[in-house]
């Protein structure tokens, strides 16, 4: 890489985070847990991503599109919220439901640090390196009804299509009980 040349989070700079996207797959290939895998151009905003999104199941059909968020409270602890992508959150009623402190965005630093993504390819699968990190995971329990969930499997010129169930297995094979509540008391 040359000085010029600024680390985005697509796949072409994998071989800098923690866990590749390519070896996240080879997990999920050997764990048996089924999955689809799509290649598009880097989306780094729900916006960006609602471009693309025809090639997937919309929400009508069981399609989940979610949103990430990347949070810390005033005692340093961290937490990944997954909750759908059109789903209004309000920190200051997020932290008295999730009973913690003042809530706030994470930095890039501790991005990485903790979840082992840049920004714009935060994701439930980033889990592989937050459980070793003590990382909260958050879930929207409305997405427990959809047919298939959309994340980035690590970078964001990627989306990978799998079941809440797969999902589940993932979590469960490294180690991560999820917390599923309710974002609608949330808004």
């Amino acid at each position: 890489m040359n000085n010029n040349e600024k680390l985005d989070a697509s796949s072409r700079f994998q071989d800098r985070l923690p866990i590749s996207s390519d070896k996240l797959m080879e997990k999920l290939d050997e764990w048996d847990i089924s999955y689809k895998c799509f290649s598009h151009v880097p989306l780094s905003t729900v916006a960006e991503s609602k471009q693309v999104q025809n090639q997937f199941l919309n929400k009508k059909k069981g399609g989940g599109h979610i949103k990430n968020l990347y949070l810390r409270d005033h005692k340093k602890n961290d937490i990944l919220i997954v909750a759908e992508q059109d789903c209004k959150i309000d920190l200051k009623r997020l932290k008295e439901i999730l009973k913690m402190g003042r809530l706030s965005f994470g930095s890039p630093d501790r991005l990485m640090d903790n979840l082992g993504v840049r920004p714009g390819a935060v994701t439930p699968f980033s889990m592989i390196t937050g459980v070793k990190k003590n990382v909260s995971l958050f879930l929207d329990a409305d997405l427990k009804s959809c047919l298939k969930i959309y994340a980035h499997p690590l970078v964001n010129d990627r989306t990978l299509e799998i079941s809440i169930e797969n999902l589940e297995d993932f979590f469960d094979k490294i180690g991560v009980v999820p917390n599923w509540i309710s974002f609608n008391v949330i808004k």
